[in-house]
């Protein structure tokens, strides 16, 4: 089962397995999905669907997401479309995630949070739940 994480520092290597660099992100807290587990080593997929090794201390426990879609989305009071509107964020945008549920998340871009509906962003599951 895919699991959600950021990375833990501003620029670290992926690798296509224990021994060789294939890439290098240089974005600050993107989201990953963990999709698989080989000792110290995780399989990661980025939200545009590259696929890699890095190693599981590179990793950070802070839930991420990234706007996905052709348009803003709006960033609301309270967890329901009758929410005001409080805020917009472009595709793109990369926000720290909380209080998911109901098909609803806290979605944090530098201080300025909202609730997003869980369909328009890359970096948490449908029907999951965070505190």
């Amino acid at each position: 089962m895919p699991r959600s994480r950021r990375r833990a520092r501003g620029c670290e290597p992926g690798r296509r397995g224990p021994i060789r660099r294939a890439w290098l992100y240089q974005r600050q807290d993107l989201p990953i999905k963990v999709v698989a587990i080989f000792k110290e080593w995780r399989k990661v997929a980025d939200p545009d669907g590259t696929e890699g090794w890095m190693q599981a201390n590179l990793l950070s426990g802070t839930r991420t997401a990234i706007v996905r879609g052709a348009g803003p989305v709006e960033l609301r009071d309270k967890p329901a479309a009758s929410g005001r509107v409080l805020y917009r964020a472009a595709p793109g945008v990369v926000g720290r995630l909380a209080q998911c549920g109901n098909g609803w998340c806290r979605f944090d871009v530098k201080g300025q949070a909202g609730f997003v509906d869980i369909g328009a962003l890359w970096g948490v599951e449908a029907g999951e739940t965070l505190p």
